[in-house]
């Protein structure tokens, strides 16, 4: 019997459903491909096309592309709070969309996410994806307790009733391992919702609940495409709990409040920047690693320099990190952001997404995301999950750095820096 981590993991690593063609399904009873016992009328659209492996040549332009869209991202969210993205997890979810998009809308969507041929970011989105699922595994001789999980997971739900075009369908199989389930939005609504739930919790670790709270769909929604990511990894070198200590973080807004600070010689590394100064984790294996950064100005300065090259920086030895643990959930919703990015044709009567359906228009209703990240002295736990709701329309002690006050940081492999989880800490109490 297969652990809900050796689930994960080995769902990462050998793709999540069968790729798909409108002219073939089948019955499912309620298996490991996120369907609980009792749905068993969800019903899996199918094809004969094989994953792809991608083009390792286009990784380097999909993470630079996917960089250039999270500091835009970033600057048009809330300043000051708690704040999580998957920087990963909803460029899979808007590229999946985008493969529907003709027209301007198409265009809209590109340029939004910093893409100039879709084929080109497909294919290194695909070998980026195994590139990822690759390095979990055991990483000491205690598989059991060390172990980094890192789980991407890829899913359509369309409504049952709609002709769904071969050509959309193939290409999210091949380049995203993502299949589709058909569901009855029109007459089902809740029941839909809460698959689409279901199959995100399960392929999250339960981090993620709910990535469509109530009152998400209606009965018009046709589409949910979701991009989710579950990562578990302890540090290279743990934090000694008995040097957790109580300290004081300062909020933004100048008051204060009491955390527990966890302190650490062995391991961080020093990094810095114009606009930054910040540590460098690395996780066992140190394929993966967080980078933590104090900005010393202008806080987009700060993330457009890691996201521009400071996370390929593996630093200088001869640090003391103090920062807090903490652990937080944060809900991000990001039409409002995307539309004022450039996007809004995609969420208006006149998008075309004629390249996934020519029976029903459909327009983008919504696009969410939630995280979840714990971060603590064995090491870190992270998952989001991206949603976008279509309808018929209309990451020797020389210094010490000391976390104390709002701070950025970034989970990324080590070889390509793609920013799989990035946040603020405001208040980590």
């Amino acid at each position: 019997m297969l652990t809900r981590r050796q689930t994960l993991r080995a769902l990462g690593a050998a793709g999540i459903a069968a790729p798909l063609v409108s002219a073939c399904t089948d019955r499912d009873t309620g298996d490991a491909d996120g369907a609980p016992g009792g749905h068993s009328d969800l019903r899996l659209v199918k094809a004969d096309v094989l994953p792809s492996a991608g083009d390792p040549a286009a990784i380097t332009g999909v993470v630079d592309s996917m960089g250039a869209f999270t500091l835009d991202l970033w600057r048009e969210l809330s300043p000051g709070a708690n704040l999580a993205l998957s920087p990963y997890s909803i460029a899979v979810a808007l590229a999946m969309t985008a493969n529907g998009a003709r027209g301007r809308t198409a265009e809209a969507m590109n340029a939004v996410l910093h893409v100039d041929s879709l084929a080109a970011y497909n294919a290194g989105m695909a070998a980026l994806t195994h590139r990822l699922a690759a390095l979990a595994g055991p990483v000491r001789a205690t598989p059991d307790k060390d172990e980094i999980v890192l789980a991407p997971a890829n899913q359509l739900f369309g409504q049952a009733s709609i002709v769904w075009q071969q050509g959309f369908l193939t290409v999210l199989a091949k380049m995203y391992d993502a299949g589709m389930r058909a569901v009855d939005f029109a007459e089902a609504t809740e029941a839909a919702r809460a698959l689409v739930n279901d199959w995100t919790a399960q392929h999250t670790d339960d981090r993620i609940p709910e990535i469509l709270p109530e009152g998400a769909l209606d009965p018009s929604t046709r589409l949910v495409l979701i991009g989710a990511l579950y990562f578990k990894a302890p540090w290279s070198s743990p934090f000694e709990k008995a040097a957790t200590t109580p300290g004081r973080f300062h909020r933004g807004d100048g008051s204060t409040v009491e955390v527990e600070l966890m302190s650490t010689g062995e391991g961080p590394t020093y990094v810095s920047g114009q606009h930054f100064r910040g540590a460098r984790l690395p996780y066992a294996g140190g394929t993966l690693a967080m980078t933590v950064a104090l900005p010393t100005g202008s806080e987009a300065a700060a993330l457009g320099e890691l996201l521009g090259g400071g996370l390929a920086d593996h630093g200088e030895p001869g640090l003391r990190l103090v920062m807090p643990r903490w652990t937080y959930r944060v809900d991000t919703g990001l039409k409002g952001p995307l539309e004022r990015l450039g996007m809004a044709v995609a969420f208006g009567a006149d998008a075309d997404f004629r390249g996934m359906t020519t029976q029903v228009p459909l327009a983008i209703t919504d696009v969410l995301h939630q995280t979840f990240v714990a971060v603590d002295e064995a090491g870190t736990e992270a998952a989001a999950a991206t949603a976008v709701v279509m309808d018929e329309s209309a990451v020797v002690t020389k210094r010490q750095l000391l976390l104390d006050r709002s701070f950025l940081y970034v989970v990324h492999d080590t070889a390509h820096g793609t920013p799989l989880f990035v946040g603020r800490v405001a208040d980590p109490s």
